[in-house]
């Protein structure tokens, strides 16, 4: 990992390398642009037949393999695997649910004036397409985190997309009772779901984690085909000042092992708590080989030169998971995706079972939301209801209004309903 100053003399390279970090999620999405923009224009235009021809050549899919697995494959997979798993996902999908169930909005009414009602009903969406990566390591959780608070919402149609989709997927595919999963990924998975196919209907959502290209092909597809955000390649932060130094560095190097790109950070203004994680890094990641590859290429230690320095970097950077070292420190945390409070909360315990959602948001984009939640799966509809009381309280206001902004229609028709049927 990096070790920077942000004061003295490394304050101009320290401000340099956070320039860029701010920029990462449109640089990144760049550097794959042209091959995804290709992939997402071919599948539209051919279908079935480049989706098939992109499965093959990135996800290992036969000439004579079906694109959907079958439910008898799913069931096979969950009684193939051992009652400890099991259990395991089963904890997680009940914590999981608990937490969508507690975050489902509620639908209300008000009444802002005698004769006048307002106020929100809540409905789900009609089709969702969960995206699960399958690429280095199997990911059943990611199963379970997108497809629970769908279900929570009362999403009618929840699609699966997978590339080489592992025993394990397939397990928790049984458990959360899927019956529509496709053993494809990529950018490809994505067009598919945002287009449709002959075998893949479109989807009004897709949600759930990627790599850069299934990242950026959901960036690309948004104008048309909803998003949950950009959750692309794992960023991990902790800001600490009395923290445990082999504690800090376990978190660092278990984000750090999900992706190359993965960005591990860690901001603090103790001098030796930072070099103290440096060693306990290097010692820890020395056998993980995807770790130690992520951590030489973007893992950073900042050191500031104030406790309050530490936090508005923290906020400025905006990562995925941040780590603080006390319930305190909540209080000033304006941007992230999840937060992790202490020393006894590890950020793989919000990866699997916590029950808040492992679907974050990364590139920054923690300034402007939080992570996948059953909020995503839903719609908020405004309702709002006149007597001729309440229309004859309010109805002058809103000509006022209208006339003002030289709308003279809508003046007039509220003339009309105050003035009553013929």
């Amino acid at each position: 990992m990096k070790l920077v100053r942000t004061f003295g003399r490394g304050a101009k390279a320290a401000e340099a390398l956070i320039t860029t970090l701010e920029q990462r999620g449109a640089l990144n999405m760049g550097r794959v642009e042209p091959v995804v923009r290709e992939i997402l224009s071919d599948v539209r235009l051919r279908g079935e037949e480049a989706l098939r021809e992109y499965a093959a050549k990135f996800d290992s899919l036969g000439a004579n393999d079906a694109l959907l697995v079958s439910r008898e494959e799913m069931k096979a997979a969950w009684e193939a695997t051992s009652p400890h798993l099991q259990e395991a996902m089963q904890v997680a999908q009940a914590n999981i649910r608990a937490f969508a169930e507690a975050q489902k909005p509620q639908e209300w009414m008000i009444a802002p004036a005698d004769g006048v009602e307002t106020g929100q009903i809540v409905r789900p969406l009609g089709s969702v397409g969960c995206y699960v990566p399958g690429g280095r390591y199997p990911l059943p959780s990611t199963l379970l985190m997108t497809a629970t608070p769908a279900q929570v919402a009362g999403v009618e149609r929840i699609v699966v997309c997978s590339p080489k989709p592992a025993r394990e997927t397939l397990a928790a595919a049984w458990l959360a009772g899927i019956t529509e999963f496709y053993r494809v990924g990529g950018a490809q998975a994505i067009a598919a779901l945002a287009y449709g196919t002959a075998a893949i209907a479109r989807v009004d959502k897709i949600v759930g984690p990627g790599n850069l290209f299934v990242t950026a092909a959901k960036a690309f597809v948004s104008g048309e085909c909803g998003i949950d955000m950009p959750a692309g390649p794992t960023e991990i932060g902790v800001t600490s000042e009395t923290g445990d130094p082999a504690g800090i560095a376990a978190d660092l190097v278990a984000q750090a092992e999900h992706d190359p790109e993965a960005l591990a950070v860690l901001i603090t203004s103790n001098a030796e708590l930072a070099e103290q994680v440096e060693a306990e890094v290097k010692q820890q990641a020395k056998s993980n080989t995807l770790a130690k590859q992520s951590l030489a290429k973007q893992g950073c230690i900042f050191v500031t030169s104030t406790v309050t320095e530490a936090q508005e970097l923290t906020n400025r950077l905006a990562l995925e998971h941040l780590t603080v070292d006390s319930a305190a420190d909540v209080k000033w945390v304006k941007n992230a995706g999840s937060v992790f409070v202490g020393a006894y909360s590890p950020q793989s315990m919000g990866d699997y079972v916590s029950g808040p959602n492992h679907v974050l948001p990364t590139g920054r984009n923690g300034r402007v939301r939080g992570g996948l939640s059953v909020m995503d799966f839903v719609k908020v509809i405004t309702v709002q209801q006149y007597t001729m009381k309440g229309l004859s309280q309010l109805g002058p206001h809103a000509i006022a209004l209208a006339e003002a902004e030289g709308l003279v229609g809508h003046a007039e028709s509220v003339r009309v309903k105050m003035r009553g049927p013929k």
